[in-house]
């Protein structure tokens, strides 16, 4: 609904939302690739500078961190939602599942991140064409009902902003570890801007669907579940475990970027490190799901707009950045 509360003004938010996606993953992915990076780390002090990029880099470790939390959480309260699983149980389950997924090697890790998202954009785009045929108000009189809701920022072009930096913070690292991991410069660049531009139709998609029906969705905390649910239970249905599915995808990701920052991936002390984790992000979960959004997000917009400037001022200067030789 971030965009949705600008009225027909939030697709133009979310189209330029789109594009900055694209530039920085493409970027992020390139610089990766070029300093075969293993954790953002690399990254992150080649484009912020050594000083001011060990700073970064605790912060931006620390909000991997975070955002597992909050993603364990949600998916335990998905789960108690849906399935009606008692949060504590969900939490334990969807903390096992991505502990066990993170334990894997690197590529299978990619490879499971990128499984869930053609799904989730072929059932918005169905949800969205139930959206629009559904509608009862015209688009003028929706944007009036959109001016009713609290929006992010006071204009849609901030709130695009705004909606960036709060997400980039998250992307550097698993972007960084990606383009690390592939097989050259120009596959980690294509990757970057097709991550990107994929990320952007969703939010397009999702956000025409929404409007569509704002006048019944404003309330919703679920939205997208609420309106595949009222076209079809089986519907609904795919869409809580697609969901679930990106909130693991998005939970196996940072987590990690978090313990490949502090321990060699792909070895036993890895794995340790990884399953600890797990168990004291599963502990600090049980604080509650909305509360932690409200309390971790806001913080790291500041950091997200320094990021952007920063990647965006290092891809002027990619050509500089030495890349060490691959191993033969």
């Amino acid at each position: 609904m971030f965009f949705v509360n600008f009225g027909t003004w939030g697709l133009a938010g979310a189209m330029l939302a789109a594009a900055l996606f694209t530039v920085l993953g493409m970027l992020l992915a390139n610089m990766g690739a070029r300093l075969r990076a293993s954790s953002h780390k690399d990254v992150v002090e080649a484009i912020c500078g050594r000083r001011l990029g060990r700073a970064v880099d605790l912060m931006v470790t620390f909000f991997m961190f975070a955002v597992t939390v909050v993603m364990l959480a949600g998916g335990a309260a998905l789960l108690e939602q849906q399935f009606g699983i008692p949060a504590l149980y969900g939490g334990m389950l969807v903390s096992g599942l991505v502990a066990l997924v993170v334990c894997l090697d690197v590529q299978r890790v990619i490879t499971l991140i990128g499984a869930v998202t053609p799904l989730l954009l072929l059932m918005a785009v169905l949800v969205s064409l139930y959206g629009l045929s559904s509608r009862e108000l015209s688009f003028a009189e929706l944007d009036r009902v959109a001016a009713q809701q609290r929006a992010g920022a006071s204009q849609w072009w901030l709130g695009a902003i705004l909606y960036v930096s709060y997400n980039i913070v998250a992307g550097v690292p698993i972007l960084a570890i990606m383009g690390g991991a592939a097989r050259g410069e120009r596959v980690a660049t294509w990757g970057g801007v097709l991550g990107g531009a994929t990320l952007g139709l969703l939010m397009l998609v999702m956000g025409l669907g929404l409007l569509a029906r704002l006048d019944s969705l404003a309330t919703e905390p679920m939205p997208m579940l609420a309106l595949a649910g009222e076209a079809s239970p089986l519907l609904g249905l795919l869409m809580a475990l697609i969901i679930l599915g990106m909130l693991l995808n998005t939970a196996v990701g940072t987590l990690y970027s978090f313990t490949a920052r502090l321990l060699p991936a792909g070895t036993r002390r890895f794995r340790y490190g990884s399953v600890a984790a797990a168990l004291l992000a599963f502990v600090c979960s049980l604080l509650g799901f909305v509360s932690l959004v409200g309390k971790v997000y806001p913080f790291f917009g500041y950091l997200g707009f320094l990021l952007i400037a920063a990647v965006l001022l290092g891809g002027l200067r990619l050509g500089r950045l030495a890349a060490p030789p691959r191993p033969a």
